[in-house]
């Protein structure tokens, strides 16, 4: 009896360290604080926990693991298992996905936008840019267009764009050159400093983000319809650590992405925007609205021009840009 016992016992220490062992934990580098561009990921990590019975968790950090514009480098080191950011803060890191940044592309929806993003994502191309990293792109953050908030007189046309400092990344920036305006490339975080110091007298986000980084509090105009783009910003996760998960914890992972971008999709277009409005009326922001002549001048000056200018500088540096920019039009125009 006492030998059955300390078969018992072993047994019982034995299947504890191969629990234990089991048991998984990610880091997860975001930054900013909780808002609508992260609640895919919170929903992410919230049903990786539930469908492993607590074993697989992602440990989520806003800034304390690093900086926005480092998180492909320490996702390429192995600091971190899983990352957000956004192509346009390093172009040359990851050239194949901002095709999805390219002005005026004519995406209407959240679900278009991921869409598009799943199937550049997925490209040969894509795979093999994001390898450099030791990155596998697991999901994107739909963003809707970007318009513009100000601080000063409100532009009573295009042309008043001219000569103004504005905060605007990839594509959109491109765009805003076109009309006179000077782009400056900065991290969301950094944007609220730079708008309240005068570095910078415009900023372009999405409407989360002007409410999440405050660039409204001392704004007194907003773009309702300029419309210029959107940015793209993946959330990826360390191909090793990826490749070192068992089958039943990939799965939870893998299995739970579509799940959590119906979240993000149904809270944006919900909750988010309904704030939008009036968090726009209880300061007294001006809406601006252009002419449709107007816009129609801006798309022609700014879209064709850097597509062409992308293909060109993207197929010298060896990626199929060309096919990577056909597949996006031909799914938007497929969808039209």
């Amino acid at each position: 009896m006492k030998n059955y016992l300390n078969r018992v016992a072993v047994a019982a220490l034995t299947l504890g360290v191969a629990t234990t062992a089991a048991a998984e934990e990610w880091n997860v580098s975001l930054w900013g604080a909780p808002r609508a561009f992260t609640e895919h990921v919170e929903k992410l990590a919230e049903l990786v926990s539930e469908k492993t019975g607590g074993e697989f968790t992602l440990n989520i950090s806003y800034g304390g693991l690093s900086n926005n514009r480092e998180n492909l480098d320490g996702i390429s080191i192995g600091a971190f298992e899983m990352a957000q950011f956004c192509a346009g803060y390093h172009r040359d890191k990851n050239p194949s996905i901002t095709v999805l940044e390219l002005p005026f592309l004519g995406v209407s929806t959240l679900e278009q936008e991921i869409e598009l993003s799943m199937a550049v994502y997925q490209h040969p191309a894509t795979v093999a840019d994001l390898a450099r990293w030791n990155a596998t792109l697991l999901m994107p953050s739909p963003l809707p267009q970007y318009n513009i908030v100000g601080v000063g007189d409100a532009p009573a046309a295009l042309s008043d764009f001219d000569g103004l400092s504005v905060r605007a990344t990839g594509g959109i920036g491109a765009a805003m050159e076109t009309v006179g305006a000077v782009p400056t490339s900065m991290s969301a975080s950094e944007v609220r400093q730079a708008m309240d110091s005068g570095v910078v007298k415009a900023v372009a986000f999405a409407p989360h983000a002007h409410m999440s980084f405050g660039t409204i509090e001392n704004a007194t105009w907003w773009t309702e319809n300029l419309n210029p783009g959107t940015v793209n910003c993946p959330v990826v996760v360390n191909t090793d650590a990826l490749d070192g998960l068992s089958d039943e914890h990939r799965e939870a992972l893998l299995g739970s992405v579509e799940e959590s971008l119906d979240h993000y999709v149904a809270n944006y277009n919900g909750a988010t925007m309904d704030a939008w409005g009036p968090a726009l009326a209880e300061r007294d922001i001006e809406v601006v609205s252009f002419s449709d002549a107007e816009i129609a001048a801006f798309k022609e000056a700014a879209a064709a021009p850097a597509a062409a200018a992308w293909i060109e500088q993207n197929t010298a540096a060896g990626l199929p840009a060309q096919e990577l920019y056909d597949l996006v039009t031909g799914m938007i125009a497929g969808d039209s």
